[in-house]
């Protein structure tokens, strides 16, 4: 049974999501604000992470900032409908996901499905090598788990995901429309800029940009050395 915790200082929604989302087979725990929100997603106990953008005594962005130095655990962030610049930030920071509020209980689940799906896949490809080497990048799928050279490539899971699945088509160009479905299994949704922002962390954490070049108005393309 995968766990899933909601950090949400809304007693009602976190009532409602949690007899939801428990009645379609997660295991949910909860906590009411964002200090305990970073103690209890560093147990490390937890598949998936709800996290709310505004809370007491620590906001989302700040949970986000304090987790993201010790753990890759999936965070898909609650913002506030409309905000894009938090939805960015919550990106650029680490958050795999997110959904503005008001969310209905079935999106959230489709989206922490999305999440437990895509990881369990990464590591159940039998007809794939044990690893993924290109240039100078290697991933290891059913580990989870990157380097680049000899050094390790820490990597969210929604980063992990769009950067497999571009090199498995090395050299070739991938639309966005294909990464949404294949990394986020999801359709793309007009105006979302997720995928984006998420390669942009990716070309960061690899410190060279070139490796996965842009090429306007069709996709991404990795370099095939």
């Amino acid at each position: 049974m995968s766990r899933v915790l909601l950090v949400d200082d809304d007693a009602l929604l976190t009532e409602l999501l949690t007899e939801y989302l428990s009645a379609e087979g997660l295991d949910v725990h909860s906590v009411p604000d964002g200090e305990a929100g970073v103690q209890e997603i560093l147990t490390g106990q937890y598949d998936v992470v709800v996290l709310d953008s505004m809370m007491p005594k620590m906001n989302g962005l700040d949970v986000l900032k304090n987790v993201r130095t010790q753990s890759t655990v999936p965070v898909i962030m609650l913002t506030a409908k409309g905000d894009d610049i938090d939805r960015i930030i919550g990106l650029e920071m680490g958050a795999d996901d997110y959904v503005p509020k008001p969310c209905t209980p079935r999106e959230l689940l489709a989206r922490i499905n999305a999440i437990l799906r895509r990881a369990q896949q990464s590591g159940e490809q039998s007809s794939s090598p044990n690893s993924i080497a290109v240039s100078n990048v290697t991933l290891y799928p059913a580990k989870r788990q990157a380097t680049i050279g000899d050094a390790p490539l820490e990597l969210t899971s929604t980063e992990f995901n769009l950067l497999e699945v571009l090199m498995r088509h090395a050299g070739q160009v991938v639309s966005k429309e294909t990464l949404s479905v294949e990394a986020l299994d999801r359709k793309l949704a007009k105006f979302d800029r997720s995928i984006d922002v998420h390669i942009s962390s990716i070309r960061h954490k690899l410190g060279d940009a070139s490796l996965i070049q842009t090429v306007r108005g069709l996709g991404y393309l990795f370099v095939k050395n």
